[in-house]
């Protein structure tokens, strides 16, 4: 095939999308010769009928590669080996916290993979076993993934530090035949906390018992004693003993339907849904979703994920993504803020030559509020410490346009040529990103070309473009698509693109139920809400459930939020609804200040709070007037991944109008910092309590006319 210079310069990210959505058997086929088969797939989609028992109903459903046989471990390691890149650096860990640092190359991961999964075997772990992982972000983590696929088996990795129980949940949901943990985990600057007690509670309360627990010791809080009859073993010893005795696992195997990892996901109620990521949907799709979206090609290329292994980021783009093509991933143990300092991240992209580095909005957040005038990054920029940094990459919570735009100016002026801060949307049922704008875009098309056209344009406040495979719509609550630029239901047709589940573990009518029951089976409702522009750029604007109805016109938290923090003194916002008698609800905010120019009192100050009323009319409309704005530090509740919990400030609230301001809320046990909502209680209950005196005083004054 050949092009012309002037056509592949024409938006080839489009072009890419639409052979994608066109002719998906083609397109993926194509996809699939970057990965290797133990057994070729004949053809690359299928799609079937499934029929559901308990409801009585059937609906469609999709299947990727599935005769094909792959080892998403020999992929991503032992491939690497064989090629001759054995001596590459796969894994660079840098720990603040614990002032660790030590790096691994693939030839050494093949070792410790290999050894470890010899380990596992011997301990009774086969091919469609579950094993539960409990870990820090150390190298043994990372390890622990890649021996269990290694096997055939199935990894669920739960987030170190979950309550137990939500670990016994969690147990007794996989099922898991072991656990994989360590003697402790540190969170940012505080001291480790010891998992003894939150596995054993957990074991403890869950009906399934794991027939062992394997312990990576770490000097920082050992767990003493490690007692053998109920199962327990010092991983470390179990290793050494396994080397000294030459001690090794082939990759096995498996089809490409079969269950690389399930991943939980916070349900609306009851238990967390256990999305399934198939083996060989995976590994084709991550590789293109690497190099196409984020621009890492393979060896010599580093990538920093800010993030944790515990949640889909961690596992796609920490682990996966970049040893599946090669490169390098620097596995960070610390915070964006306080290990020491907000200079952090600009030191890792420093001193690892990072070339992507993929974060969440409230991490930028977390340095603006601490280093308001960019210090530290304008130093290392000065030094031209940044120049390989050709891309930051945003998701996990809706980027305001304010950030994207701060960033912007700073990658342009201090990082390589043509650096882009780009905004991405996805899930943990996506397994990659349905949104963004491509770095690469050429790598998706069918022939080779040297040529290297710029990217599409950002447009700060969207999420980019749809990425190849998800055919992302905007539909009413009837499930009838709307207009370009109308705000509505954002949706997905069937199939999904490879990396996206197919259901949930072992609950097809759940899956169902969640997913496809809203829009009868046509649509994969996402929940979230949004809009889709003239030229295809998506708008994700809040959760579908936090869309504010006021006076029967529909607001989207996140276009609010965008209005506020468009204020220079404004670090962050929150909006969520309170009740009106007149229009049924109305926006409220909580909002973080970025500078000490306003005194900190639960109630801005009137300039203040008139400029804040000015900039959402200006943006949004009268209409959109907000009901009531509290001010505060530590305030903001959110989840140990980034998402704000308005859900739990909405509930607050609600039931401060009641005046029931003790009344328990539903916390999650994903939340990164239990305190922020007893400080936003304390927040609330000032606020009605200045705005009742205020209401009495209005009313003796009244009374005197």
């Amino acid at each position: 095939m050949t092009q012309t210079s002037n056509t592949l310069q024409h938006h080839i990210q489009d072009q890419v999308y639409e052979a994608s959505i066109k002719d998906a058997e083609n397109f993926w086929n194509r996809q699939a010769e970057n990965v290797h088969w133990h057994k070729r797939p004949s053809k690359a989609f299928q799609k079937t009928i499934k029929h559901l028992e308990k409801s009585h109903v059937s609906h469609h459903h999709w299947s990727w590669f599935s005769d094909g046989e792959i080892s998403t471990t020999y992929n991503c390691v032992d491939r690497h080996v064989i090629r001759g890149n054995g001596d590459r650096i796969a894994i660079c860990w840098d720990s603040p916290v614990t002032q660790q640092k030590e790096q691994y190359t693939y030839k050494q991961l093949l070792g410790e993979v290999e050894t470890l999964a010899g380990v596992l075997r011997e301990e009774g772990v086969r091919k469609g076993h579950v094993v539960l992982i409990y870990m820090p972000m150390v190298p043994a983590a990372l390890f622990a993934m890649l021996a269990i696929a290694r096997l055939g088996a199935i990894h669920a990795v739960v987030f170190g530090g979950f309550s137990p129980a939500a670990l016994a949940q969690r147990i007794d949901a996989s099922r898991p035949v072991a656990i994989m943990t360590a003697s402790c985990g540190i969170e940012g600057n505080k001291k480790p906390i010891g998992y003894k007690s939150m596995i054993e509670e957990a074991v403890l309360k869950s009906t399934h018992k794991p027939a062992r627990t394997l312990v990576w010791q770490r000097e920082q809080l050992r767990w003493d004693p490690v007692i053998k009859d109920h199962g327990q073993r010092n991983w470390q010893r179990l290793v050494k003993s396994a080397r000294n005795r030459g001690l090794k696992a082939d990759a096995v195997p498996v089809k490409s339907g079969h269950g690389l990892y399930i991943i939980y996901t916070s349900g609306t109620t009851g238990l967390p849904k256990g999305v399934v990521r198939s083996a060989g949907g995976h590994c084709v799709g991550l590789i293109l979703s690497m190099k196409y979206l984020f621009g890492i090609h393979g060896p010599g290329d580093v990538q920093f994920t800010a993030s944790d292994i515990g949640w889909v980021v961690g596992h796609s783009y920490i682990v996966y993504a970049p040893l599946l093509v090669g490169a390098t991933t620097v596995l960070f143990e610390g915070k964006p803020v306080g290990t020491p300092d907000a200079s952090t991240f600009w030191r890792i992209v420093d001193e690892y030559k990072v070339n992507t580095m993929f974060t969440a909005p409230t991490a930028l957040r977390a340095i603006r509020r601490e280093d308001g005038e960019n210090e530290f990054l304008e130093a290392k920029g000065k030094r031209g410490a940044l120049k390989t940094l050709r891309a930051l990459f945003l998701a996990g919570e809706r980027s305001e346009p304010s950030i994207v735009e701060m960033y912007q100016k700073l990658l342009t002026k201090h990082c390589a040529p043509g650096a882009m801060v780009v905004d991405n949307w996805w899930s943990s049922e996506s397994g990659s990103p349905i949104s963004g704008i491509a770095l690469s875009a050429t790598a998706g098309l069918d022939f080779q070309s040297n040529e290297r056209p710029k990217p599409l344009t950002i447009k700060p406040g969207s999420a980019g473009k749809a990425m190849p495979g998800f055919d992302v719509r905007v539909v009413d609550d009837e499930g009838k698509e709307v207009e370009r630029g109308v705000m509505g239901n954002i949706v997905m047709g069937i199939p999904l693109a490879p990396t996206a589940f197919t259901t949930l573990w072992e609950d097809e009518e759940r899956f169902y139920k969640s997913y496809m029951k809203r829009f009868d089976g046509k649509w994969i409702d996402t929940g979230d809400a949004g809009m889709i522009d003239d030229e295809g750029y998506i708008s994700i604007m809040s959760r579908a459930d936090d869309v504010i109805n006021v006076a029967a016109h529909r607001f989207s938290t996140g276009a609010i939020e965008q209005a506020i923090t468009t204020h220079p003194s404004i670090a962050e916002a929150a909006v969520v609804s309170i009740p009106d008698q007149l229009k049924g609800s109305l926006p409220f905010a909580f909002i973080t200040l970025s500078t000490h120019d306003h005194p900190d009192g639960a109630v801005p100050d009137d300039k203040f709070a008139k400029q804040i009323h000015e900039l959402v009319r200006d943006h949004i409309g009268a209409i959109a007037s907000l009901g009531g704005m509290i001010q505060g530090k530590g305030m903001i509740p959110k989840t140990r991944s980034g998402k704000t919990l308005r859900r739990v400030l909405r509930d607050l609230v609600e039931n401060a109008t009641h005046g029931e301001f003790e009344k328990d809320v539903n916390v999650p046990s994903t939340i990164e910092d239990q305190e922020a909502v007893n400080v936003a209680r304390q927040k609330v209950k000032e606020y009605f309590d200045l705005k009742g005196k205020d209401l009495h005083k209005a009313t003796e004054a009244r009374a005197k006319l």
